[in-house]
């Protein structure tokens, strides 16, 4: 896609992201429906921009880290709209919304909804003197979003409390094997008689990867890979408390605890607000250590609000390294 930057007319762009994660079976067959006609929102603009989200894209990603609405930002010019079709396809809690509002208004895009709580109301509505989203906007726009959030998180528990009962009773849940139970022993008997993985999966008609998954333990690499390749670690997503980041920003971390600072996600949290650092488990614990003087000594008071700041980072640091016996 290519736009003229001078003199082009405001375009209307459209954000879709379509997802089926935690919702009812009725609403998941209606957006699966809907995903194969013409979008409504599509359909009553003329001549839209349409960004649509990868399926694969997590929902709880923050908009402001997802590829096709950076891309979408990155194409808007001043006097565009944006189109949406209701709120929750693009934020899920309300410290989102307004990082998503304060964005669109420092770049003089409008936001449109066209269903649900906020397809009547005008979020991109600033003071005339100060330029600041008006009060009455950030009243109304925090209650309907903690109630879509609550809504979100009473339909999520009752599903963890029945994967949780599953796994109690034995179900590991995701997709069925390809092998059944009952015939594992035999393909795997049949494996260690030098019986070919080909051979195996004929026999049985299935895949070659169906009886590699049943006889993985046995495979020539799979002990060198156990014992030689070390093990990954994940990137992991902290929440850490604003009185630490403020200290950080005077400290002189290294180049991977510099990069993880600066690409963490600024969360509101009422008159605070939190840094949402993503790193993986080494990298907290050594951002972790750079906060110790927030507990006094080394030439630094004890400032009780700065202490408890670092302490409840630390517990979360704690709860992802396992402490030896």
């Amino acid at each position: 896609m290519c736009r003229q930057t001078e003199g082009a007319l405001a375009a209307n762009l459209v954000y879709k992201r379509v997802s089926t994660d935690q919702q009812p079976t009725a609403r998941q067959n209606l957006v699966l429906d809907a995903a194969c006609i013409e979008d409504p929102v599509v359909f009553e603009i003329a001549d839209p921009v349409v960004f649509e989200e990868d399926g694969g894209t997590s929902s709880r990603l923050h908009p402001l880290q997802r590829p096709k609405f950076r891309a979408l930002l990155d194409y808007a010019r001043p006097g565009d709209t944006v189109h949406i079709s209701e709120m929750s396809r693009l934020v899920r809690g309300t410290g989102h919304i307004l990082d998503v509002l304060d964005v669109l208004h420092r770049d003089q895009v409008a936001l449109r909804i066209h269903d649900g709580a906020f397809s009547a109301m005008d979020l991109t509505a600033r003071h005339p003197r100060t330029g600041e989203l008006l009060s009455t906007v950030k009243f109304m726009v925090q209650p309907f979003a903690a109630t879509g959030e609550l809504q979100r998180d009473l339909q999520r528990e009752p599903t963890y409390d029945g994967l949780r009962a599953s796994e109690t009773k034995g179900s590991k849940g995701g997709r069925r094997p390809a092998v059944p139970a009952d015939k594992t022993g035999d393909v795997r008997t049949a494996y260690l008689e030098d019986r070919s993985i080909a051979a195996l999966a004929r026999d049985h008609g299935v895949s070659r990867g169906a009886i590699r998954t049943a006889v993985a333990d046995l495979l020539p690499d799979h002990t060198a890979a156990k014992e030689e390749a070390p093990a990954l670690e994940l990137l992991v997503t902290l929440d850490m408390p604003g009185k630490a980041a403020d200290f950080l920003r005077t400290a002189e971390p290294e180049a991977a605890e510099r990069a993880a600072l600066a690409q963490g996600v600024v969360v509101r949290r009422g008159q605070g607000y939190t840094l949402r650092v993503t790193a993986v488990p080494a990298v907290h614990c050594r951002i972790l250590a750079l906060c110790q003087p927030l507990d006094g000594g080394q030439g630094m008071p004890a400032v009780p609000a700065q202490r408890k700041a670092r302490r409840e980072y630390e517990n979360r640091v704690s709860a992802l390294v396992p402490t030896e016996p």
